[in-house]
């Protein structure tokens, strides 16, 4: 069934968005609660620091692995000296790291060469996967509810303008921190995707698409919308040229967002069998899979509206 919820604060206004995507989040917790993922937009990196400064969140395990031995935690540790030496020798220069759990990683850093190819080399460590970079984007996902996740990773004080997420029920595949939501649209700086639907043309297309160059790092079919959009701005499309053309090209049931550094995205499937709710004012937009989780931040009596069926709607910062 699954949740998704986004918010977007105008003008560049900055809010708790952590705390406020934590509430919506909790309220959609009956749609599903295997998993749990933000992709939260603050403004510290590139606003301090220019354009070449980027957070890269990352994993060097699965949460289920520290389960198997002593072995594993061993691992762990040699995975994360191999994405720094990695980095270093790929010319990325690390300002600042932490680590939320023993294989959740954040690292703060310039960079001023192929992102898609130090991606790529830090992803061939097995065992890592880099689950986003950006100027603004942090993307933060693992198993348990949203005030469980938001707990672990201390995201009650995030401070930002724009938040997507997501409550996860699995259905076809499996329970881990890889096949949750949201998914970064690699290589993409700041660029994630979180969907709530089934697709009927997930493996023909992720077929087409891998050919084409483009990596996939689950079997989740959420994961195609993100590829896809990445392919498609890669061309040179804006977002909502490349929201638009999705709405054909993904056949199934569906309604998604999507976020940028400055923009969050609408759009839903011709049929509109999946349920997205929205409430803008002058200086905020809320948009949910049920009206509860907008009124969780906003108690008060608020005017919603549904969108139409293959409706792409996008909001500017």
């Amino acid at each position: 069934m699954c949740g998704i919820a986004g918010l977007i604060w105008k003008g560049g206004k900055s809010s708790n968005i952590g705390s406020e995507m934590t509430s919506m989040l909790q309220a959609l917790k009956h749609r599903g609660p295997d998993s749990t993922g933000f992709a939260l937009y603050g403004n510290a990196e590139q606003g301090a620091n220019g354009n070449n400064s980027f957070v890269m969140r990352f994993i060097t395990a699965e949460q289920e692995d520290l389960k198997t031995g002593f072995d594993i935690h061993k691992q762990v540790e040699e995975r994360e000296e191999l994405v720094k030496a990695r980095m270093k020798e790929m010319g990325a220069k690390v300002k600042d790291q932490q680590a939320a759990t023993e294989y959740a990683h954040r690292y703060s850093f310039s960079f001023d060469g192929d992102m898609r190819r130090l991606i790529d080399y830090i992803e061939d460590v097995d065992g890592v996967e880099v689950l986003s970079v950006g100027n603004a984007l942090e993307l933060i996902k693992d198993l348990g509810d949203s005030t469980t996740v938001s707990e672990q990773y201390k995201l009650g004080d995030f401070q930002g303008t724009h938040a997507i997420g997501h409550s996860r029920m699995a259905t076809e595949s499996d329970v881990d921190i890889r096949s949750a939501h949201p998914y970064w649209a690699y290589p993409f700086s700041d660029v994630a995707v979180v969907h709530n639907g089934q697709l009927t043309n997930y493996w023909t297309n992720r077929r087409a698409l891998e050919r084409s160059g483009n990596r996939f790092m689950s079997d989740c079919d959420s994961e195609l919308i993100a590829v896809y959009l990445a392919d498609r701005l890669d061309q040179g499309d804006s977002l909502k040229e490349a929201m638009t053309s999705s709405i054909n090209y993904l056949d199934g049931v569906f309604s998604y967002l999507v976020a940028t550094s400055d923009q969050l995205g609408m759009a839903k499937d011709t049929m509109a069998a999946k349920p997205m709710v929205i409430y803008e004012s002058d200086e905020f937009v809320g948009l949910a899979s049920e009206e509860i989780a907008i009124r969780s931040i906003f108690p008060r009596e608020i005017d919603t509206f549904d969108p139409y069926e293959g409706e792409v709607l996008v909001w500017q910062v």
